[in-house]
């Protein structure tokens, strides 16, 4: 059984910083592509971030350039570390994996339960 456990979330100021972190276990780590997605209220789930088994990656427009994604595939985790983060930045992050093995992007098989993030302005 896969588990993704994601923490880091909370509440910062707008052009603050925040790391989450998502702890996996279940299966063998680094073949796999890893994700994060967000879900704003009223909105629809949405890529932030992926990173393949082989460590390439690929970000949404909107965080670019602000957002980088890395694994530790010793740790069998994967990062988020979010930086000049804005009030629509605010959403709750899933940590999500595939269930192929060494794709180039994602398609989520399997979730974390969540993590808030609040930007405030």
């Amino acid at each position: 059984q896969v588990l993704l456990v994601e923490s880091g979330g909370g509440l910062v100021q707008a052009g603050g910083s925040l790391r989450l972190s998502c702890a996996a276990s279940g299966r063998t780590f680094n073949i796999y592509t890893m994700g994060w997605f967000r879900q704003a209220p009223g909105k629809q789930r949405e890529l932030v971030a992926f990173i393949t088994s082989g460590g390439n990656t690929n970000y949404a427009d909107s965080v670019k350039g602000r957002f980088t994604i890395s694994r530790d595939n010793a740790k069998n985790t994967v990062y988020l570390q979010m930086n000049s983060l804005k009030p629509e930045d605010t959403a709750v992050y899933y940590c999500a994996t595939d269930s192929r093995r060494y794709t180039a992007n994602i398609t989520p098989a399997y979730w974390g339960q969540g993590t808030q993030v609040t930007v405030s302005s």
